[in-house]
């Protein structure tokens, strides 16, 4: 495994819950007490009481939404398309083949598989089922899901596999040999369930940063010590080599590798906050915490040097390197001096420029882009005692990722997409520019359908650009029922990708589709997220009503046909949308969301995120965040877009607590809403395709009912 950090933010969140009364009662200890909240015992996710409550909901919004005679054609067509056959099944790279992780009907749990790339160049390559997920779940009676594998290079046939119970980001891990396809007897087993994974050191010795019991997770619930495991012993043995602090977000100790497998130092982090972290390297027999910014962080080893990524402008030995950009050190100096080596300027952005990802092969970096939120991929070498970039050969005006990349040759795979476009695959061998691989299929009919790209502007002037899809020659009349939808938070990009199952549920039944590109969100690099972030906040929420309102403005719609959709703190979004502006929207999914902001670092993961929003527990930042909690914002005498809100039980991320006690609160007041909770399927909101295409049906259907049919009665308490 190659150090190489996609330095990608994990799209998440978790929390808890307050009601509106509360945000009027004096506070214990700041924080609003269980008698100023009538709806504290949501926050139990598997109370009996709890659970008949969700019951009931799900029962009522079943009953509204599949009684509709257009909902069992779309969870087909949606199902059609998740169990396509004819999908790209996406790999990646082994010594011993190219790995895919699949899903269908015949196999709705998944199964691990491996073939040759001379197979994988044919439409129907022949796999060999490495594990069966179905098979195991079967034998041993529960909900697994398969959560990936950590597994020791260069060979990578001795892996910890991660399995969780019903979706949840806990895992238990179990040694598994790629040869034999089989779990090892007698081999390493994890089987208390906790967040954290594991790292090889070699074949018989593991780094495991995981839950070890009490006092060994941070307030957030992740770990913050890291033991080295040693074959044949027990874990509660295991020495510690690494230990953080209770209060950081997590902490823990890995290794640094190249491309080879080969080690060159123990590296350990402490995440003081969500975007902040302290980097440390084993030097001298003690850990020597590394001068660099706590918005930096080890990027990967290429041509012989070590390479910085930083979030922010770093002044040192007198130069500046920006934020966004990325630095390099001789590996052999670094590995002597750790905090003296020599540094170099590798990349850093032009205007409207980003990084979004990276890979390194066994002789390059490659690195994707976003100019204007227009993918790029660059190719970097040292030769000649410099650093030297070129563009790769791709489409522009497309989305780009790297899907794939050897850690042994210079093969590579890219992703090539756009809204109407479905997905192209490409490939590289290193040595000819990349051609197409494999291409997936069309799933609705793009003929008839435009993009266009307009700004909107905010609250304070700031120019937010939105991306529209809409039918061509659309009338701007205001009637067309549009679907609006963002993040807006974490550094996370937002950016044009094939629409499948929304194309087909809502594009070909004439409905428009809005992707908005708010500040808090990674479009524009580090600056556009920091600006929207803890006491600025509320530039977020205002960016996105800036954003409906542009689109009323231009007559692409109208509040009474304009809905929107957002999952996480996409979920949050929604929630401060409509609870600030109920006039502007018809209608609003509310998705495993973040929704009661004064309690949110309280349970769960929760109080990972106080680096985004700030922490309720201090006056000031609390002040900033009761100005847009949608849970306290839910007041008597306000017509909301009976708003349609869903969560997962198994979900240990996000708590259902949020969406309960939103769902909870409307009901008090009278106002009309949806519930639904999946009881399986954690963040993600589907373990199974057709768990997936429910969900989809659900919600189209919700929308069609409030957007597009005659304006009319559609929910009840």
């Amino acid at each position: 495994m190659k150090l190489v950090s996609t330095f990608a933010l994990a799209l998440a969140m978790t929390a808890l819950s307050t009601t509106g009364a509360a945000a009027q009662d004096a506070p214990v200890d700041g924080v609003p007490g269980p008698e100023q909240d009538p709806y504290i015992w949501l926050e139990q996710a598997r109370s009996p009481e709890a659970l008949d409550w969700v019951a009931k909901e799900n029962e009522r919004t079943l009953a509204a939404f599949e009684a509709d005679p257009r909902y069992a054609q779309l969870k087909a067509e949606a199902l059609a398309i998740f169990d396509s056959n004819d999908r790209i099944p996406f790999v990646s790279f082994r010594p011993d083949g190219l790995y895919n992780f699949w899903q269908d009907k015949t196999n709705p749990k998944g199964v691990l598989r491996r073939t040759t790339l001379e197979s994988y160049r044919t439409a129907s390559p022949e796999w060999e089922v490495v594990l069966d997920i179905d098979a195991l779940a079967k034998a041993e009676g529960k909900e697994w899901v398969y959560q990936g594998s950590s597994c020791l290079p260069p060979a990578l046939n001795k892996c910890m596999i991660a399995l969780s119970d019903g979706g949840e980001d806990a895992t238990i891990m179990r040694e598994f040999d790629m040869v034999t396809k089989s779990f090892v007897e007698g081999g390493f087993v994890l089987d208390a369930k906790s967040q954290g994974g594991v790292e090889w050191v070699d074949e018989n010795t593991l780094l495991v940063s995981r839950g070890f019991g009490e006092g060994t997770l941070t307030e957030s619930e992740y770990p913050f010590t890291t033991r080295e495991w040693k074959r044949g012993t027990a874990i509660a043995d295991a020495p510690e080599i690494f230990r953080g602090d209770r209060t950081d977000v997590s902490s823990g100790a890995g290794l640094l590798r190249d491309n080879t497998g080969t080690i060159h130092a123990r590296t350990a982090y402490r995440g003081i906050s969500f975007h902040e972290r302290l980097i440390y390297v084993w030097n001298d027999g003690a850990w020597l915490q590394l001068d660099i910014p706590t918005k930096a962080s080890p990027y990967g080893i290429v041509d012989g040097h070590i390479l910085i990524s930083t979030d922010v402008d770093w002044t040192v030995d007198g130069q500046t390197f920006p934020a966004d950009s990325l630095i390099a050190m001789d590996l052999e100096e670094w590995k002597a001096n750790p905090n003296g080596a020599k540094k170099t300027l590798v990349w850093a952005p032009g205007p409207r420029q980003t990084k979004q990802g990276g890979a390194i092969t066994g002789s390059s970096l490659f690195v994707t882009l976003l100019d204007n939120v227009v993918g790029k991929v660059l190719q970097f070498n040292f030769e000649n005692g410099a650093w030297v970039s070129k563009q790769v050969p791709l489409p522009d005006n497309a989305t780009l990722g790297i899907a794939s990349s050897s850690d042994e040759t210079d093969q590579i795979m890219y992703t090539v997409s756009g809204f109407l476009e479905p997905t192209t695959l490409y490939y590289s061998d290193g040595t000819a520019p990349p051609a197409v691989l494999k291409t997936s299929p069309a799933y609705f009919t793009p003929e008839g359908m435009e993009v266009e790209q307009h700004e909107a502007v905010s609250k304070d002037g700031t120019k937010i650009p939105y991306f529209i899809v809409k039918p061509k020659g659309m009338k701007a009349d205001g009637s067309t029922a549009t679907l609006l939808t963002g993040y807006g938070g974490f550094q996370v990009p937002r950016l044009p990708a094939y629409l499948g199952s929304t194309g087909k549920l809502w594009l070909e039944k004439g409905g428009a589709y809005v992707l908005a590109n708010m500040r808090g969100g990674g479009e524009f690099g580090p600056q556009w997220h920091q600006t929207a972030i803890r006491e600025n906040k509320q530039r977020t929420w205002d960016d996105f009503i800036a954003v409906a309102e542009d689109l009323v403005k231009r007559g692409f719609t109208s509040p009474e046909h304009l809905g929107i959709q957002g999952g996480s703190q996409g979920g949050l979004l929604v929630g401060t949308a409509f609870t600030q502006r109920p006039d502007l929207f018809g209608a609003a999914i509310v998705q495993i969301p973040l929704f009661d902001m004064l309690r949110y670092h309280l349970i769960g993961r929760g109080a990972s995120w106080i680096g985004e929003y700030g922490d309720p527990r201090i006056p000031e930042q609390r002040a900033w965040i009761e100005g847009y909690s949608p849970y306290q914002k839910i007041v008597p005498g306000v017509d909301y877009p009976s708003p349609f809100l869903w969560a997962s039980t198994a979900d240990d991320r996000t708590h259902p607590a949020h969406a309960r006690k939103g769902a909870a609160r409307l009901k008090e007041l009278g106002q009309p809403y949806y519930y639904f909770e999946d009881t399986t399927g954690g963040h993600s909101g589907g373990v199974d395709n057709d768990q997936r295409a429910k969900l989809q049906a659900l919600q189209f259907i919700y929308l069609m009912q409030r957007l597009m049919d005659a304006p009319k009665a559609t929910s009840g308490e």
